[in-house]
């Protein structure tokens, strides 16, 4: 494949994706607590995980993807998913948006995205499902795709925007559950019990913002770099 054509499949990929993301996930969950009431939070999970794979299979328009990038995605998600269970007895201090954003640097916004997805999913097999589900696998899978965008734009290559990062996602996570938070209640969102909610999780936000930190500069170099060579070694997720 040329250059140019390359670019033109990239732009076009990540335009499903954003389209995806942006909107069809969000229809979801609005159609889950609007037609449910958070009721049938099994089902909407199940539909946000089907189309959390489609951003990730879009990349591969011209040739299916090779059973060694389904396995290094799935091993990053059990990577995180285990990680949140190390670290059960800290509530907030859980290295599963760092793990997620060093996958979205390496592999790609979309696998970003994929793996943020999973790790919710899973991980409340043991924390338990419920309707904050498919909120946090939108919120953790977001956070995946931004910083794989980023780092396509070179901007997650040091240590200042690895910590600018791990503020930023600290915030974007708290933000968006709120927004569940304050759906839970009735079903209806004012703008008022959001700035409640908001104030109300200043504490917890801090704890966000602080854990990505540590787990991103502890583990985005060792981490990083396995998969680099794994993705270099195996030509993964090339289009």
């Amino acid at each position: 494949m040329s250059t140019k054509s390359k670019r033109i499949y990239d732009i076009r990929s990540l335009k499903i994706s954003i389209l995806i993301i942006l909107v069809f996930i969000p229809i979801v969950l609005f159609l889950g607590v609007k037609l449910f009431n958070d009721r049938r939070y099994n089902l909407i999970s199940f539909i946000v995980a089907f189309l959390a794979c489609l951003p990730f299979l879009a990349k591969f328009e011209n040739r299916n993807p090779q059973p060694r990038e389904i396995i290094t995605i799935a091993v990053m998600s059990a990577i995180s998913v285990a990680g949140r269970l190390i670290f059960v007895m800290l509530p907030g201090f859980k290295p599963v948006t760092a793990i997620t954003a060093i996958t979205g640097i390496a592999l790609g916004p979309e696998a970003g995205f994929l793996t943020g997805a999973l790790s919710a999913i899973v991980s409340n097999i043991y924390y338990g499902q419920g309707p904050w589900t498919p909120f946090q696998m939108l919120a953790w899978g977001i956070l995946g795709f931004i910083a794989g965008l980023l780092a396509k734009l070179d901007l997650m290559e040091n240590k200042i925007m690895l910590t600018l990062y791990g503020i930023f996602s600290g915030i974007v996570f708290s933000l968006m559950m709120d927004i569940w938070f304050v759906l839970s209640i009735d079903g209806l969102f004012t703008w008022k019990r959001y700035y409640i909610a908001i104030i109300g999780a200043i504490p917890f936000t801090i704890v966000y913002c602080l854990s990505n930190v540590i787990f991103l500069l502890f583990l985005a170099s060792p981490i990083g770099e396995k998969l680099e060579r794994i993705k270099l070694k195996y030509g993964l997720l090339q289009n």
